[in-house]
């Protein structure tokens, strides 16, 4: 088999709307996620589907130029069962852009899964579990807002809410964590995630110190992702585990972490990581080093959500709720069949690949979106 096209669909969707407004994080406003489809054909007449989703500087418009003008001429021709040797071409052809490389990536576990007419957890080494436990983020707003979108997603089935905090305001992230506390009550699971926003270590200790009044179960990635060291002095002067997050997006970073003991968790991504196999070998990493991980999220379509709940499912190494459950945070998705995700849990689709279909209606509304905000 042989890969003969591969076509790269710019699409523009936008995500919901929370307290009157879009969804701000440390990371910036998100009002939109102007991902890329991608289809990977070959001559077998096997078409495997992929996305390419990024929440930090390089994306939309700067990976699609990745992908046509790198990575899609190093991949025509080759074997899309040769997945390893794909992404050292990949790797060889352009430096960094996992989540270009990740949507190709994830298109040739699609077209291997619909070849051997298996779902692609077994490609993983099939379930170790039948479901994913799911995170829910609460983004920044007004805290009693923040309180209240907390109580609706715990009454619709979550067991964990993840809460935004790195903001310029610390009285207002601390505010928000001990409003959100009181609204989901005691038994529910309570982590913040400072998404980088904090710039030194004795800022983030302070406030997280503040914040671990509220029963936390964990902070996720208080610091720039290049500051280990900083993040290895909060995990020794804080009360709760430490998870890295955008510290870890290759299995090299990965090693960084665990070898200067900056983190107690890994948070896991298919899209930062460069795909699913370079995924797999961080949590085989992380196992090998007593280092729990769960999924993190974009947030993704269908066809990423999917892949990453094949992945959690196969994964031994899974341990806090993951956040594979992207497709929440959009007004809509383009799948023929929703994926199930139902009382706080993702269940992957069980056929073969992926397991899911573009409704191509939805593609087409897209993708005039993305050429009509390009104009």
């Amino acid at each position: 088999m042989k890969i003969t096209n591969i076509r790269c669909v710019p699409v523009l969707c936008p995500r919901k709307r929370n307290f009157g407004g879009a969804t701000r994080t440390a990371l910036g406003v998100a009002a939109f996620s102007d991902y890329t489809i991608v289809f990977v054909e070959t001559d077998a007449g096997i078409t495997g589907l992929g996305e390419v989703d990024s929440v930090f500087k390089r994306r939309g418009a700067l990976l699609r130029h990745d992908l046509t003008a790198a990575l899609v001429p190093a991949v025509i021709g080759e074997d899309p069962f040769r997945i390893g040797a794909i992404m050292q071409k990949m790797d060889h052809a352009l430096d960094g852009v996992e989540e270009a490389k990740a949507g190709i990536e994830m298109a040739l576990w699609d077209i291997v899964g619909k070849a051997l007419n298996t779902p692609l957890y077994n490609l993983l080494g099939g379930k170790v579990r039948d479901r994913v436990p799911l995170s829910y983020s609460i983004p920044f707003g007004d805290p009693k807002d923040m309180a209240e979108l907390a109580r609706e997603r715990v009454k619709w089935g979550h067991r964990t809410v993840k809460v935004k905090v790195g903001s310029e305001d610390a009285a207002r992230d601390v505010a928000a964590v001990k409003l959100i506390r009181e609204a989901i009550g005691p038994d529910i699971k309570l982590r913040v995630d400072g998404n980088m926003g904090w710039q030194t270590a004795k800022q983030a200790i302070q406030v997280i110190r503040e914040m671990e009044k509220q029963n936390l179960e964990l902070v996720e990635q208080p610091l720039p992702a290049h500051d280990l060291d900083g993040m290895a002095e909060i995990r020794r002067n804080i009360g709760v585990p430490l998870m890295a997050d955008e510290s870890i997006r290759s299995p090299r970073a990965a090693m960084q972490v665990i070898r200067r003991q900056a983190a107690d968790i890994a948070n896991v991504y298919v899209t930062e990581a460069g795909g699913l196999l370079n995924a797999s070998r961080i949590f085989a990493m992380c196992e090998a080093a007593n280092m729990p991980c769960m999924i993190g999220s974009m947030p993704e379509f269908g066809i990423g959500t999917a892949a990453q709940i094949h992945l959690g499912v196969a994964m031994t190494n899974l341990g806090p709720d993951s956040d594979a459950c992207g497709v929440l945070y959009h007004q809509e998705d383009l799948l023929k069949t929703p994926l199930r995700i139902e009382n706080g849990f993702s269940y992957p689709p069980e056929g073969p690949g992926l397991g899911v279909e573009i409704d191509m209606a939805v593609l087409e509304k897209w993708n005039k979106a993305a050429q009509a905000a390009a104009r």
